[in-house]
């Protein structure tokens, strides 16, 4: 039986239709969820995941409209409450992220500590 949680990470505006881009893209594997999680490293420690990947045993399950999203159910502490925003400016190009939880984040804004 799955189980749909609420999400524990948002998706802007921008976000979103980035997002529908890349999945329309010619070629992708439409099996994939997206990804959101975290993984060690960074300038701070932990380093933001997010990109399509297959459902793992420990993961759970949920949707922003309308994009099936995948996280690892031990993530969800470090990113409950997070933003992921999409930035397209001539400085700045890419997915940036808001966290609540982060304690400290270093300059390039893809990693953190809690």
């Amino acid at each position: 039986m799955e189980t749909s949680i609420i999400s524990p990470v948002t998706l802007t505006a921008g976000a979103i239709v980035e997002i529908r881009k890349l999945m329309a893209a010619e070629g992708f594997d439409t099996t994939q969820k997206l990804r959101v999680g975290v993984k060690g490293g960074g300038c701070s420690g932990m380093t933001y995941v997010l990109g399509f990947d297959h459902k793992e045993e420990a993961d759970q399950e949920f949707e922003i409209d309308g994009i099936a999203c995948i996280m690892n159910k031990a993530h969800e502490m470090y990113l409950y409450g997070m933003q992921v925003d999409w930035q397209d400016g001539l400085n700045n190009r890419g997915f940036t992220f808001k966290n609540p939880n982060a304690s400290t984040t270093c300059g390039c804004g893809t990693s953190f500590a809690v």
